[in-house]
Parts: C-alpha cells; structure tokens; sequence
C-alpha cells in the first residue's frame, strides 16, 4: 500500500525542487532549499487576569493545526504590567513533516484568500536567512474555528522555517509554493 502524500510536498518534489535547481544553479540537489519546520503561536496577554482566554487559545490552537499545543511562560517579571516569572502567557506548536505540509496548503489556499481586505503578504518580512514570519489578526480566517464559540478575537504569529541560505532562496521557495506575496 501506497502512503499517501500532502499535495503541496508532491508539487515540490516533482516541480519545485527542480524549478529552484535550474534557477540558482545548485550543484547538488542538497543545495536546494526546503521547508524545515512551521511554528505557530499566538500571545495572549490578557490571561494574566483571566485563565480562560489562555485555555481557548490553546483549544484554538490545536484545532487550527491539528497538533497539542505547548503554553509558552514569561522569561522576566514586569511590575508595569502585572506579569511575574513563569506565569503562562502564550501558547505555540511546531509543525514538521507532513503535517507542516497540510498546514501551509491550508494557509495559502484557504485561510489567506479569506483575510479582509488581502492583497497578498509582504514580501520583506524575511530575517537574512530565508526564513519567513507572517502574522495574522484574525484566528477566524481558518474554517476549523466556529465563530460562534470563540471567546475573542485573535492573531496568530506563523514563522516559516526554511533551508534557504538567503532572502532571495527562501523568497523563490514559497512563491513557487504558491505563497501570494504582494506586488
């Protein structure tokens, strides 16, 4: 029996990855750049004072991307805003394998079309090293969460780890993905 195989990591098997060959002119086929890892995590600071938006955040979370998701903690105490050391703040999950692969396909064909007023993302929002972080305000652009449920409205932060060694590797990576960077 056959394992099934993501559509997206199919397209970049059979096209991409040969795409991006030619186009850098790689030597080898280690050189070309992949995806390593999606992380996705949202801040919720308002759990200082109440649990409960931590708690559906996380719920949320897990129904976005199918994953148990890790509460993230304060590293330092702010008097200003009432945080203390070690008080649970956030929540992220890492996705890697195939999961990472359903994850982005639902990102780039489903969730971002359905952002208001989208014009693609910004194409600058790299770091130097081919990796690419995007945030989105609304948790409810994702068909998993019932609107009706949800206790507030939230951003979610998505960095896209690649293998890329620069901006410009890690840029043609994505749009050849199908990422719909802005003009």
């Amino acid at each position: 029996m056959e394992k099934f195989v993501p559509n997206l990591k199919r397209q970049y098997q059979e096209s991409v990855s040969a795409q991006l060959l030619k186009e850098f002119g790689y030597t080898s086929k280690m050189q070309i750049p992949a995806l390593e890892k999606i992380v996705v995590s949202v801040g919720v600071g308002e759990a200082i004072v109440n649990k409960k938006l931590l708690d559906s955040a996380v719920k949320e979370l897990e129904q976005i991307t199918g994953q148990h998701v890790v509460k993230t903690k304060a590293r330092k105490s702010i008097a200003n805003f009432k945080l203390r050391e070690g008080m649970e703040i956030g929540a992220m999950v890492t996705l890697r394998g195939d999961n990472m692969w359903y994850f982005l396909e639902r990102l780039i064909s489903i969730a971002l079309p359905r952002v208001k007023d989208f014009r693609g993302v910004k194409p600058n929002a790299f770091d130097g090293r081919g990796n690419y972080s995007l945030g989105i305000s609304e948790q409810i652009v994702f068909p998993e969460i019932d609107f009706d449920k949800i206790e507030r409205v939230s951003g979610l932060n998505i960095a896209i780890v690649t293998t890329a060694k620069s901006d410009e590797e890690g840029y043609a990576l994505l749009k050849h993905l199908g990422m719909p960077f802005a003009k």
